[in-house]
């Protein structure tokens, strides 16, 4: 029901970024695109290259579909809105922007723990490798990741979409998300915020504690590997999911999680751009530069399209 001191929303006016569109626009579509670039990328390496048919690539390649998602949720709303005199998006937008973001989140969240448990049983338990990660174990493992995503997500909107908005409907953000939606509100948030806490600790640190105990596992096991190319094999294959991960808990921990008491809207909008924009172009870059089967299968896929410097 709405009061009398209340509005029935019909768009929201979004107010992260007022200086320096034309700057912003160019260098959010240098991002996009290359995010775009790097995941399709990533994508097809593992679909064309037999080697790359393992289990860690097949979550990899999740991770890239994800990370396209991820961006296309929200960019090119944003560089659609740099080419108008004010930013808006409508009411239903924003909760449909919201839902598909943190659906994304949330799944990208459990599919890092999942890549984790796939090194820590490959690195410290080879033998029950083949049976721990069947083909059947991973669909079963990714499709749980996305549907993972979806019930966090769909709890979140659901709960949004009961806020009421009282006079000018102004987010000072860049795109719709749960935590400058509670700031813009004036009905009661505590169920909202119960909820994001509690997320933050099942879908945020739960996955994070998962990945943390997995790699000291494969640490512990690696230290006693009695040659250095099998430490040095098994690094290789753990360094880019390791930094990664990192770059994301992060990112999500600083963006969801921050005190409200150092709450700025500038440095809110940047760790948002930085958590939900950067991050996903950075991911395809790190298995690139860090991982030498996806370097060598880039290799092979260059040679055999005849490209120069691809013998390198």
């Amino acid at each position: 029901m709405v009061g009398e001191n209340q509005t029935r929303v019909t768009e929201f006016i979004l107010l992260g970024f007022s200086h320096g569109r034309s700057f912003l626009f160019v260098l959010f579509l240098a991002i996009y695109l290359a995010t775009l670039l790097g995941n399709s990328a990533i994508l097809a390496l593992v679909s064309l290259d037999p080697h790359l048919h393992s289990p860690m690539y097949f979550f990899l390649s999740h991770l890239s579909c994800l990370d396209i998602c991820y961006s296309s949720v929200t960019v090119p709303k944003i560089l659609a809105n740099n080419l108008r005199p004010q930013a808006t998006i409508s009411y239903h937008g924003c909760l449909a922007q919201m839902f598909f973001l943190m659906a994304c989140a949330g799944a990208e969240c459990a599919l890092l723990a999942v890549m984790a448990y796939d090194r820590y049983a490959a690195i410290c338990q080879p033998l029950h490798y083949p049976h721990a990660m069947s083909r059947g174990a991973c669909v079963a493992a990714a499709a749980g990741c996305w549907l993972w995503g979806l019930l966090d997500s769909a709890v979140h909107t659901l709960l949004a979409s009961r806020l009421a908005f009282c006079g000018a409907s102004r987010l000072r953000h860049i795109f719709c998300d749960v935590p400058p939606l509670l700031r813009a509100t004036c009905s009661d948030t505590r169920a909202s915020e119960v909820a994001l806490r509690a997320a933050s600790v099942f879908v945020g640190l739960g996955p994070f504690l998962l990945v943390l105990a997995s790699y000291l596992r494969i640490l512990a096991t690696v230290l006693k590997m009695p040659t250095a190319t099998g430490c040095q094999k098994a690094f290789s294959t753990c360094s880019a999911h390791l930094l990664v991960a990192t770059v994301y808990f992060v990112t999500a921990n600083l963006n969801y999680t921050r005190p409200s008491s150092g709450y700025s809207p500038a440095a809110d909008t940047l760790v948002s751009a930085l958590y939900c924009i950067v991050t996903p172009m950075l991911n395809p870059l790190i298995y690139s530069l860090r991982n030498q089967e996806v370097r060598g299968a880039l290799r092979k896929v260059m040679r055999r399209w005849g490209c120069p410097g691809s013998s390198a």
